[in-house]
């Protein structure tokens, strides 16, 4: 049985008992509820009314959501190309429909996450697309629940089709990776981040953390790295793993941002508080 955690939807190996823990939830990142661990399947899920909703973002790029939310609660993204499509952080639930979709865009490439808590369901969203590639930061590997073949691990970068490629960052995990997709946006550019740089409510800046559901921030030299290196990546709109938006001059925007954080963090602004 492959056993999903109620809180980070992220699956297990096949096991005929649920595990007692969640590694992934009993990190520092992440949270165990109070009344303790719960475990689902998908069989459960579906009995519950669970499905995939998808949604055009904009052209050649999908959103999909499971309703009710499953863990964590992502937005899977579908990216095609002219080689195949690409899914960016797998939902904990995957149904026929959304299934038929996929297939109608064409082949299917891979599958790959962000990190760790956005694995969902990925290896059977991989089987059921014929057993394509789930692409791991080798960073990362140690937080795998489900080992399988289908697993491959890549190390800084990973191009997935010409214009479309996977790009570790690290911050919030050693492996944290991020998709550049080089047409989006009609040819400025789309950064998908997962929450290696989060947007906020604003709509003008950007968040930077280790953790976001127990408030740690990274260090300020942490947060220049990361932005240093995807200023050298080709976007101009920035999407995280929720659907929130920074619809244009994403890198002005990040920019700004980790200058700001980096300044907070180095106490240049310890005389307001």
């Amino acid at each position: 049985m492959i056993w999903i955690c109620e809180t980070c939807a992220v699956e297990t190996a096949d096991l005929p008992q649920p595990p007692a823990a969640c590694p992934v939830c009993e990190d520092e990142r992440q949270w165990v509820p109070a009344d303790g661990q719960r475990w689902t399947t998908l069989a459960e899920l579906r009995e519950r009314g669970t499905r995939i909703v998808a949604t055009e973002v904009e052209p050649d790029l999908w959103g999909l959501r499971a309703d009710p939310a499953v863990g964590i609660g992502q937005q899977t993204m579908v990216v095609r190309t002219t080689e195949g499509s690409l899914l960016f952080d797998c939902v904990g639930y995957i149904d026929d429909a959304a299934l038929e979709l996929v297939r109608s865009l064409g082949p299917t490439l891979a599958v790959a996450a962000s990190h760790p808590h956005m694995y969902g369901v990925q290896t059977e969203w991989a089987h059921a697309l014929g057993d394509v590639p789930v692409l791991v930061a080798e960073r990362d590997r140690e937080w795998v629940r489900r080992p399988s073949p289908l697993v491959e691990l890549y190390d800084e970068r990973r191009e997935v089709a010409p214009g479309l490629t996977l790009h570790r960052v690290g911050g919030h995990f050693r492996g944290q990776a991020v998709v550049e997709w080089a047409a989006g946006a009609a040819g400025a550019g789309v950064l998908l981040a997962g929450d290696a740089v989060f947007p906020n409510p604003d709509r003008r800046s950007v968040s930077f953390m280790r953790s976001y559901p127990n408030r740690i921030p990274l260090s300020g030299n942490v947060v220049q790295r990361i932005t240093t290196q995807l200023e050298g990546l080709h976007f101009d709109r920035l999407y995280n793993n929720f659907g929130a938006v920074v619809p244009s001059d994403a890198k002005g925007v990040l920019r700004r941002s980790a200058d700001r954080h980096a300044a907070w963090t180095r106490g240049d602004f310890d005389h307001l508080t």
